[in-house]
């Protein structure tokens, strides 16, 4: 096991050309103190936990005292923000340390909140409690539904003052992913015509996460195709999940198909596909029923950046699989939901479950845990999950032809539940109880909410009975919660 002093640093995104980023120095946090500590994600870099118990852990973790071996750097970026392209973005208030070397690989670590950069654009650098513990807590929900996502290791606060609507207290908190860099990493290079730069970002990536292609003659098309299978499967998995994201900037899209930068995101709670999360959304651009869409229309971007390095025809080519490759891995996902066979005789009875979720304003999540229980014998009423629904005639329909499917396939309740129960979460991340974990936080500093939902969202397919009334539905004061894209 490392010690804070002893992590294997190594810093290729810091040995590309100095046109890739920025050098820079984190700014120190004025008495910084440690809000929540996360040992899986200590383990996947091989990091004692007994570290975070050190006094001076707090100052290793926000950049206040320096890490051995890191080599701090911003990455330039730029990206088009809904749907107008930035010609110049850049880490503005994230600065990458380095990755840290494992038998499995690296894991780059990066200080959200660190301070100001080249690329502030005016801002302060600085991140607030109230929304690190939002990104600390949502990356870690994210990864317990087995959902691509960056991680986060831990959250640091201070009394230090940053202004938003409101003077807010800073915090800053240490992200963790294989590699942070996003499709805007390639469109800064295209917008100033420098294809040499685009060769030699692509040929990084490549040697790092696709090691299989470097050798390939056609190997710059097979990465495109690579990120946009990669894309495809995320959306689906947001999708099924019922996860808007809220602000999917080409600047927010990882190269790796990584849920990254959590801001103004939402789960479902009733079921309402043209739910909008991001309150600084007011086209509904981002709005969870685009996200597929805006996920194709974000790899044309980055598909346009890649052609100095591969025929116009290329690129189509390995947009076009876009469609099949979404469509397939959602279907996949929502059958294993209803504990049916997948294919696309399921797509009616997906399409249909969806319809009366949403006329009868069902909630998402409690709806699909609920139905792991359905009993297919026939003259079962299944009274629980039918009094979700208002219209309990539609119910009654739909559920007819659920029995049906599963009578033709031969399925059996019992084990039908259990798989079910894998594939359907009982407990996500809603809005209301980050909320009061920020509001504990905030006003009473008491953190151990955080290191309770922390713990619970490890396990959202268990049914933890002490922690029920997590699964609870929302109470009526969190339909007035706010979150924009200073969240």
């Amino acid at each position: 096991m490392h010690t804070l002093e002893t992590l294997p640093f190594a810093n290729s995104f810091a040995a590309l050309p100095h046109i890739f980023y920025s050098a820079v120095t984190p700014t120190p946090l004025a008495h910084p103190h440690l809000v929540s500590f996360n040992t899986d994600a200590a383990a996947l870099i091989g990091l004692d936990p007994a570290e975070a118990q050190r006094v001076d852990a707090p100052a290793y973790l926000s950049g206040t005292a320096h890490l051995h071996g890191a080599q701090p750097v911003a990455a330039l970026y730029a990206g088009h923000q809904f749907g107008y392209f930035v010609p110049q973005l850049g880490d503005g208030r994230a600065i990458l340390l380095g990755e840290v070397q494992t038998p499995h690989g690296g894991w780059e670590l990066q200080l959200k909140g660190a301070g100001l950069t080249p690329y502030s654009r005016n801002g302060d650098g600085r991140a607030v409690l109230r929304s690190s513990i939002r990104e600390y807590l949502c990356s870690e929900a994210i990864h317990g539904l087995g959902i691509p996502t960056t991680r986060a290791l831990s959250i640091v606060g201070s009394a230090d003052e940053v202004y938003r609507e409101q003077i807010e207290t800073a915090a800053v908190v240490m992200r963790m992913a294989p590699s942070f860099v996003r499709f805007g990493s390639f469109e800064v290079f295209f917008s100033r015509g420098q294809p040499e730069a685009i060769r030699i970002l692509a040929d990084y990536v490549i040697a790092r996460h696709y090691p299989e292609l470097v050798d390939a003659p056609d190997k710059y098309p097979l990465f495109l195709r690579a990120v946009v299978l990669a894309t495809a499967r995320l959306m689906a998995q947001w999708q099924a999940v019922g996860f808007a994201h809220g602000v999917m900037n080409t600047d927010n899209m990882s190269i790796l198909g990584l849920t990254l930068d959590y801001g103004p995101f939402g789960f479902l709670d009733v079921y309402d596909p043209g739910y909008i999360c991001n309150h600084s959304d007011q086209g509904g651009r981002y709005a969870f029923d685009q996200q597929p869409d805006i996920g194709s229309w974000n790899l044309t971007r980055l598909a346009q950046a890649l052609t100095p390095l591969m025929e116009v025809d290329a690129a189509k080519e390995a947009l076009n699989i876009y469609p099949a490759a979404f469509a397939t891995r959602y279907i996949d996902l929502m059958s294993a939901k209803l504990g049916i066979v997948p294919g696309k005789d399921s797509v009616p009875l997906i399409t249909s479950m969806l319809d009366i979720l949403h006329s009868n304003h069902v909630d998402y999540t409690m709806f699909w845990r609920a139905l792991c229980d359905f009993d297919s014998s026939a003259g079962a009423v299944n009274a629980p999950l039918r009094d979700l629904f208002p219209d309990r005639a539609a119910f009654d329909a739909w559920a007819m032809g659920y029995r049906t499917r599963l009578q033709m396939e031969n399925s059996q309740d019992t084990a039908r539940r259990d798989a079910m129960r894998r594939a359907n979460p009982k407990y996500i991340l809603r809005n209301h109880l980050a909320e009061i974990a920020i509001r504990r936080a905030c006003d009473d500093h008491d953190f151990s909410e955080v290191d309770r939902l922390l713990d619970l969202l490890r396990r959202p397919f268990d049914e933890q009975p002490e922690n029920a009334a997590y699964a609870s539905a929302p109470p009526d004061w969190a339909s007035h919660i706010s979150v924009s894209c200073s969240s």
